[in-house]
């Protein structure tokens, strides 16, 4: 296991997390021998499963990330043989669908996103507040006021750079 990233290192603690949790859930596909699957196809194919076939930008909106991170996955399971794209009703529009092998996997996805789910109740009874919990309270204060005003609640200069690294300007 890898060193646990300093505390003011926010951002990297997040993606140790992050890669700790999906590394594991990976961990149990690789298992049943489905090393191509990536954990994070679940929430796209079960929107999928739900709506049925949708542009990229209608799916990366239900699944709640940003259009270029929904592409690059969509690209990702396509190339899996997860997914199909056809045009969509304009040149710049494609739609994603699942496959026959996307549909014959959903038993396993499924029970996988139950078990998992599960798994993550008893993770949670171990910490102080829920995970996701917590995190929903982040992203909400964060849309209240962003981190970039408040950075600059604290008296960090606003400018640019200059050559020999002093900030000018602002």
């Amino acid at each position: 296991m890898t060193a646990t990233p300093d505390r003011e290192a926010l951002g990297t603690l997040l993606r140790h997390v992050l890669e700790l949790l999906d590394g594991d859930v990976a961990a149990v596909y690789g298992d049943l021998d489905l090393a191509d699957y990536r954990p994070r196809y679940s929430p796209l194919v079960r929107v999928l499963v739900a709506d049925g076939p949708l542009p990229i930008r209608d799916l990366a909106a239900r699944v709640g990330v940003t259009h270029s991170a929904a592409s690059q996955t969509v690209a990702q399971m396509s190339r899996a043989g997860l997914v199909t794209l056809t045009p969509g009703a304009d040149a710049r529009q494609r739609i994603v669908t699942l496959t026959d092998r996307a549909r014959a996997l959903l038993p396993v996805i499924e029970a996988e996103w139950a078990a998992t789910t599960t798994a993550m109740r008893r993770l949670d009874a171990e910490l102080p507040v829920p995970l996701a919990d917590e995190l929903y309270a982040v992203l909400a204060a964060l849309r209240r006021r962003p981190l970039r005003e408040r950075i600059a609640d604290t008296g960090w200069p606003a400018g640019r750079v200059g050559a020999t690294g002093e900030v000018t300007g602002g």
